[in-house]
């Protein structure tokens, strides 16, 4: 089966997944600018939480660039990494609200790190459906980033009963490192 009505989907999933979580930014009912100064937790979680929604768009769209057809078992790998970015809203909103509590800090984080097991898991789904030879499973190779990131995530989430900006700052930092693209897929594609 083609990838297109997969990919159609899931823009559509993540282009309202990002739509509810703008909705809950509420602009000030004062027109000075310190009125912003309260809002600057829900503002950072809401960028921290569109970069990271625009990275897994980005990755999302290159991989299936090079999947040629997908199978059962692959649309069901695909709802499963919608259902946990679809509850970025969510925890956006309530770490937002509650100024890096611990509860919502850890929370942010166990949905981060389902996220990135969710995604390796439609990766290896895809894998396993196309081939060990695929253009895919050749991009990937040792994927460090994708071993790297879920460690860093369980950290995250430890240091979160502790200190919770410690976690954040780990947040901050796995998303800088996935927001250098990753020329991987594009040499394949390239290659072929």
């Amino acid at each position: 089966m083609p990838t297109n009505r997969l990919e159609a989907f899931s823009d559509g999933v993540l282009a309202i997944i990002i739509t509810i979580m703008v909705l809950e930014l509420h602009a000030p009912h004062v027109g000075d600018v310190h009125a912003l100064r309260p809002l600057l937790p829900k503002l950072c979680s809401y960028v921290l939480s569109f970069v990271y929604l625009g990275i897994y768009w980005n990755n999302h769209h290159h991989m299936f660039q090079v999947t040629e057809r997908i199978s059962g078992g692959v649309l069901w790998a695909n709802l499963h990494l919608l259902f946990w970015l679809s509850l970025f809203p969510f925890v956006t909103d309530w770490i937002g609200e509650t100024h890096l509590a611990v509860a919502p800090t850890v929370c942010y984080g166990a949905v981060l790190f389902m996220a990135a097991v969710a995604y390796w898991i439609l990766q290896t789904a895809i894998i396993c459906n196309q081939g060990p030879e695929s253009q895919l499973a050749r991009a990937v190779g040792a994927d460090w980033k994708g071993k790297i990131s879920p460690l860093l995530y369980a950290t995250a989430i430890v240091l979160g009963f502790w200190k919770p900006i410690i976690s954040v700052v780990l947040y901050v930092v796995i998303a800088l490192m996935w927001l250098a693209p990753d020329p991987r897929i594009e040499r394949a594609m390239q290659h072929e």
